[in-house]
């Protein structure tokens, strides 16, 4: 396989790093000269990776191609470029449909959307790919999860889920700021904090078979402190709330 990258911001980034530290990884890589701290800082990492004079240097260098730039720019950058038959497109472009990114890079025949997270830099967090594909499940696979799906209905939706990653470390921050008050020093609080929600997220691992629910249940002792913080905040519609906030991603998704 020959890679490249159009678009060289964060996302190419962790991709790019990850891929180099899986030692069976010895493909060349072709970067896009935007952004240009972040290309010349891969090149200067790793020697199988290069800078292209331009855009189009990178499609005529490659077979396998990944788009990375931002979505108010995706149809301008695209448009001017010449792909190949041959191509295989992969579109990291989140809210960008699969459909028009087809249109923009024809004629190639082969166009894939993935959804990698940056915590895939250090083999971590998963990819969500649309249609399958055995080749980007492979290489995403290297690198954490690649979980392949069958629709673009179903992308959409498993994409909403990344809209809560703030939300998670707000509430960390908000158990670490009670601790703070209670005179609690801030770098044991963090640190307890982070060991115990680490730990929390093996959880799932060691109960394949267990749904959400039941996890919940395991750790809700009846009478128990669990139990009272989850029958409070559901008392006061979090749950409700959070669910509300996703449906509005969703539909601001399916809007763009």
């Amino acid at each position: 396989m020959k890679l490249g990258f159009i678009g060289t911001g964060a996302l190419t980034s962790a991709i790019v790093t990850g891929l180099k530290s899986v030692a069976k990884n010895p493909a060349p890589i072709l970067l896009s000269p935007r952004s240009e701290s972040i290309s010349a800082d891969l090149a200067a990492r790793y020697p199988d990776v290069r800078v292209a004079d331009d855009n189009q240097a990178v499609l005529d260098g490659c077979d396998t191609v990944m788009l990375g730039v931002r979505p108010q720019v995706a149809h301008e950058v695209l448009s001017g470029l010449r792909f190949r038959r041959d191509h295989h497109v992969v579109s990291l472009i989140a809210t960008v449909s699969r459909e028009e990114i087809a249109a923009l890079a024809a004629p190639a025949e082969c166009v894939t959307k993935a959804l990698p997270m940056p915590m895939i830099a250090r083999g971590q967090g998963a990819t969500i790919i649309c249609p399958p594909d055995r080749s980007m499940a492979a290489l995403f696979g290297s690198l954490g999860k690649a979980i392949e799906v069958e629709s673009s209905g179903e992308f959409d939706a498993m994409s909403v889920v990344t809209a809560t990653y703030a939300t998670y470390f707000k509430y960390l921050e908000t158990i670490h700021a009670w601790l703070k008050g209670q005179g609690v020093p801030d770098d044991k609080g963090r640190d307890y904090i982070a060991t115990l929600f680490k730990a929390l997220a093996q959880a799932p691992d060691t109960k394949p078979d267990a749904d959400f629910t039941h996890l919940a249940a395991d750790y809700a002792t009846r009478g128990g402190i669990n139990e009272q913080v989850l029958r409070e905040l559901t008392s006061r519609g979090m749950f409700e709330a959070l669910a509300e906030s996703l449906d509005g991603v969703h539909r601001r998704i399916l809007a763009d």
